[in-house]
Order: C-alpha cells, then structure tokens, then sequence
C-alpha cells in the first residue's frame, strides 16, 4: 500500500502542514473530522511527589489551565492539520469564555455547531498528576439539551466514544452520510463485558479499545489475541498498551502491524489517549500504510504526555518536526536509535525540507493572562 500524498505546508512552516492536501478536491465536505461531547475546564496539578494525604496540604511543583474533556480530542486533531468542528455547550460564565476562545481563536476549531449557555455552569475537572498516574475531582451540572436535534454536518470522519447500553443517533446518521467513523470505549463499570452492549459498534470504520478493555470485551488474554477478534466485527480494530506500544489489523488492506512504545519521560497522561486515536485517524484519513499509522499515532502520544495537561500538550506537526530532526541526527549513536530512526524514516516524506519552525499561538495555561 503505497502513501497517496504527502502533507503540503503552504507557507514554510510545520503548522501549516496539510496531511489531507493530496487528497483534497471540489465538492468535499467542509470539514475532516466531526465530534461532539462536553467541554470540561481542566485545572493541572503536577510535580506532585504522591497522592494527596486526608487531613494534610499538599503541594504541587506546576499548575496549569486547559479546555479539556472532548477539546483534549479536538484539539490533537486540529494541531496535526485535519479540519475540526466540535458540537458542544459551553457555558456562558469566564470558564466558558476561555474554553471558546482557547479552541476558536487559539486551535482553529471551528464552533459553528456548538452553543453558548446562559446561566450555566461551565463544567470542572481538577486533575493531579504523579507517579505516571492521575487522580481527578470534577463537578458538572449536565447542560440542558439543544431545542432542535440536526443531524451532524457532513465530514470526512466522526469521533465517538462508545458507552454500554447508550446509542447515539448522531453516530448512525454520519454513517449514513458516508462518515467514517472512530471510537473508543470506557471502563464497563458494570462488569459484563457484552459486546452486544455497543449498539454503534456495527458502524464503526476503527475500534480502538485499550488492552484491558480489548482482552475483557473479547475474552482473550493477551492483546494480540483481543485484536484478532475484534478484527473480525470491525474493518480497523486496534489496541493499544499504553507504554509497550499497539497492535492493530486492518480487514480493508488486509495489513497488520505491531509497534512497541517510545521511551519517555511521563509527566502527566491526560488526554494521550485522544492523542493516539487522533494521530492514527490523520494517517488513517491520509492513506499511509498500517504500521506508519500506528508508528505515528504512538509518537504524538508519547510527544503529549511529557507536558501537562490533555489539550495543552498534544502535540502539532512542529513538535513532530522536531523530535524527527534530533533522532534522525542520533541514528548513528547505537543501534537503538538506528532502529528507531530506521521505523519512522517516513517523516521525511511527510515533513518538507526547510520547514521553518515558529511559535504558535496556543491556549495560555492560567486563566486571566492575555496576550501583550
């Protein structure tokens, strides 16, 4: 399977990067991806040395502020070039102000099908991060529900996160109108494991559970086993491993592949799990071979949690840039990074040559602080 076109930066920078350019024709839908979820205002604690201790104050070494919840999702999408809307409600209060103009004017994610909500409470979620784990505090009024349900505008591709026992029409609809649809799936609090439980599942384009979840759906006990299962319900099944990297077939090339993880220096996992689907979607949507987009998607995951917050911290095609020009310069350093720069040599089909690095314009981490 042969990539079908590299990404094409229009004004010589990295965040310019179009991974869709070669695709791109009169007549497509406006946008790449569609998704729709809650908004949360995530408050960072890191540079914890443990858990909080009742009874005691604990302090942290960092702080820092983000849209989190769905933006974490639409955020990783919108940095690595795809055409983002996200439907949601935001509140009408301060919270609500700097979530809106974090991800409109700072990201590029288009709001035309979100709402603003007077009087209500933007939802919070205080996270604390330490040991490679997180623990979170979060309130939320749910908001009230729109006065006219529309189906969702046409796109390239959808992004769901699937619950046990819970259809979304909206999911059904996108299928219909040609959407390619990507989920994920949460913890079944319930215990059963039914597959039978995901109704959307028979839309789904990729399935991209975690390894426990995977081994618990299928009842298989490793992960290469859940996916081979999984592979026979849905066109594109993948799991992930966290740190030991991902597995992942694909009926539709007929490909497979297994990539272990990067090395890293966890400072704070929010959100890398939206990054790995966003970054296997932009190599999905692309066309690039199995194991590239896998390779990929485990890179931008493994970028985003050495930085704090989910939102904040996924990175953009400037952060890919990067990271590919200090391990191509270090190939020669053993055969470790000879290895790694031997799996990812396809940045530089993707990445053009005198791309000019410069600071983008991205959410301030502190609530109240503007622009000079």
């Amino acid at each position: 399977m042969n990539r079908k076109g590299a990404p094409v930066s229009t004004a010589g920078t990295a965040d310019s990067i179009d991974p869709l350019a070669a695709l791109r024709a009169p007549g497509d839908p406006e946008h790449d991806v569609y998704l729709t979820g809650t908004v949360f205002l995530d408050i960072i604690f890191t540079g914890l040395d443990h858990a909080p201790v009742r009874g005691t104050e604990t302090w942290a070494r960092g702080m820092g502020s983000s849209p989190g919840g769905i933006a974490n999702m639409a955020t990783a999408l919108a940095r690595l070039g795809l055409h983002t809307t996200l439907a949601a409600a935001f509140g009408a209060d301060v919270y609500g102000d700097y979530c809106w103009e974090s991800l409109a004017g700072g990201e590029g994610i288009d709001l035309s099908h979100s709402r603003r909500l007077p009087g209500w409470h933007s939802p919070v979620t205080v996270s604390m991060a330490y040991d490679g784990e997180r623990t979170m505090v979060t309130h939320e009024h749910p908001a009230p529900p729109p006065a006219t349900h529309t189906a969702p505008p046409p796109s390239r591709a959808c992004v769901t996160a699937f619950e046990p026992g819970r259809q979304e029409d909206w999911v059904r609809q996108a299928h219909t109108q040609g959407s390619r649809i990507f989920a994920d799936v949460g913890w079944d609090d319930s215990g059963r494991w039914d597959l039978a439980a995901l109704p959307d599942l028979a839309y789904a384009h990729a399935f991209l559970p975690n390894a426990a979840e995977a081994q618990r759906y299928t009842r298989t006990d490793t992960p290469e086993q859940a996916v081979r299962a999984l592979a026979d319900l849905v066109p594109i099944a993948v799991v992930t491993r966290g740190a030991e990297g991902a597995v992942a077939i694909d009926s539709l090339t007929g490909e497979s592949a297994e990539v272990p993880g990067l090395p890293v220096a966890a400072l704070d996992p929010t959100g890398a799990g939206d990054v790995f689907v966003a970054g296997f979607m932009t190599g999905t949507l692309a066309g690039w071979p199995l194991a590239e987009r896998l390779a990929f998607a485990n890179l931008t995951a493994a970028l985003s949690v050495q930085h704090f917050g989910g939102s904040l911290a996924a990175p953009g095609w400037a952060e890919v840039a990067a990271w590919w020009a200090l391990t191509s310069q270090a190939a020669d350093d053993g055969a470790a990074c000879g290895e790694l720069a031997h799996r990812y040599e396809f940045l530089n089909e993707l990445i053009p040559a005198g791309v000019r690095e410069w600071p983008r314009l991205r959410a301030l981490p502190t609530i109240g602080f503007r622009g000079a």
